[in-house]
């Protein structure tokens, strides 16, 4: 019995001290993000994740004193995920709704966006109204899909076909599978700027703002909030904008001016 009893204890030992090691591994903050949604998250050449947000969430931490793990997930996933504690922050040019604030928490937004039109420049398509009996490209749960789906009878859309992410739609619709991809404008921007068989051809006003999507009242949001407020008045998220978009983020938006948490109506 005492020989068993000392195998027992040894054992379990050893069972908590790699559970251990392993619990003192993981990171601080697990954040959810559809990576290949460029230029907010993706990977690059040398398979390492970047992007506007990643490069956000990095200092947001930092300032904070944690660690992170981003972990892929497709964009229709990460209110589940939030939401049931799998992962502590979202991110994905994740538009703050109030429906969505019903069910989650957001921080303040770092970012002013609109949704777009995309086709190939050989399709002569020059705006909605040439998508009339045409297949359309959305993302999955998206504010393009929830758009599209209350003007598709208006606009007489054809087909409406759902993805999971950038990457895919623009395969279908360089293969032909699709007329035309509805989505963010910043990131469709950001895509086709090198690649002149596909077009930006109309832009469709919004007014989304983008942020990071916490559990709902999860005190980490407030933290949040406030390092992103710091990091507003010292430039950095401006900063971040110049260097992903080439372009001086305006006085007037969200990436520069100081704004309060949204709460639901």
């Amino acid at each position: 019995m005492a020989r068993e009893s000392t195998f027992k204890t040894t054992f379990l030992s050893a069972i908590f001290a790699v559970v251990g090691a392993m619990t003192a591994e993981a990171a601080d903050l697990t954040v959810g993000a559809n990576i290949g949604n460029v230029p907010w998250e993706f990977q690059d050449a040398g398979g390492k994740v970047v992007g506007f947000e990643v490069d956000l969430v990095n200092e947001v931490a930092k300032r904070l004193g944690k660690t992170v793990e981003f972990v892929n997930t497709p964009f229709n996933g990460l209110f589940s995920a939030v939401q049931s504690g799998r992962i502590n922050i979202a991110i994905s040019s994740i538009t703050i709704t109030d429906k969505r604030l019903q069910s989650v928490t957001f921080a303040q937004p770092y970012y002013d966006s609109d949704q777009s039109l995309t086709v190939t420049a050989a399709s002569g398509i020059a705006g909605l109204k040439g998508m009339e009996g045409k297949t359309v490209g959305v993302d999955t749960g998206s504010t393009g899909d929830m758009w599209v789906e209350s003007q598709k009878e208006s606009l007489k859309l054809g087909e409406v076909r759902r993805f999971e992410g950038l990457s895919p739609a623009m395969l279908d619709l360089v293969a032909g599978r699709v007329d035309g991809y509805i989505s963010d404008i910043p990131a469709l921007l950001y895509y086709v700027k090198d690649k002149p068989d596909l077009k930006v051809v109309e832009r469709i006003p919004t007014g989304e703002k983008y942020s990071m999507m916490f559990n709902k009242g999860d005190p980490l949001a407030k933290e949040v909030n406030d390092v992103i407020t710091t990091l507003k008045g010292e430039g950095f998220i401006a900063k971040l904008h110049e260097t992903w978009f080439g372009a001086k983020a305006e006085d007037t938006t969200s990436s520069v001016v100081v704004l309060d948490m949204p709460v639901a109506k």
